[in-house]
C-alpha cells in the first residue's frame, strides 16, 4: 500500500502547475484593457471637404457624422439634430471633449449649421468640422 501512495506523489511531480501563468496572462489582459484608448468611430462612411488648412486634432473627442442622405450619427445609430444637444451635453458632462463633425461634401449647409447650433447649446467649447488633406 505504501508503494503505490509513493507512486502517485511521483507521478503527480511531473505535472506542470499552469494555475500562476493563467493568472498573469489575466493580469495582462486587463491591464492593456484599462490603459488602452478607445476612439468612438461614427460608424458610417463619410466623404469629407478638402481643405488645405486642416489640422491634426486630439484623438478623444465626440465624433457626430453627417450623411449625403441628411442623417445626423452617433456611434452608429442616428440620433437626428434633435438628439445632438442632450448627447453632447451628456457626454461633456464626464470629461470636456472637443466636437468633431464629419460632414458629407454634399451636405445641406443649414443641416451643418444647425448641427453645430445645438452642440454649441449642448455645452461644447469647440466644435470643428473634419476635412482631408490634400
Amino acid at each position: 500500500m505504501k508503494k503505490t501512495f509513493f507512486q502517485d506523489d511521483e507521478a503527480r511531480s511531473d505535472e506542470i502547475n499552469i494555475s500562476p501563468l493563467i493568472d498573469v496572462v489575466f493580469i495582462l489582459l486587463i491591464f492593456f484593457i484599462v490603459t488602452t484608448t478607445f476612439v468612438e468611430e461614427t460608424g458610417v462612411e463619410v466623404s469629407k471637404p478638402q481643405a488645405i488648412s486642416a489640422e491634426q486634432l486630439q484623438k478623444e473627442s465626440i465624433m457626430i457624422a453627417i450623411t449625403s442622405d441628411s442623417r445626423v450619427v452617433y456611434g452608429g445609430r442616428s440620433i437626428g439634430t434633435a438628439g445632438v444637444r442632450s448627447l453632447v451635453d451628456r457626454l461633456l458632462s464626464r470629461e470636456d471633449l472637443p466636437v468633431i463633425i464629419l460632414a458629407d461634401r454634399s451636405v445641406n449647409a443649414e443641416l451643418l449649421v444647425n448641427v453645430i447650433d445645438e452642440a454649441k447649446l449642448g455645452g461644447a467649447n469647440s466644435v470643428n468640422i473634419a476635412t482631408r488633406n490634400n
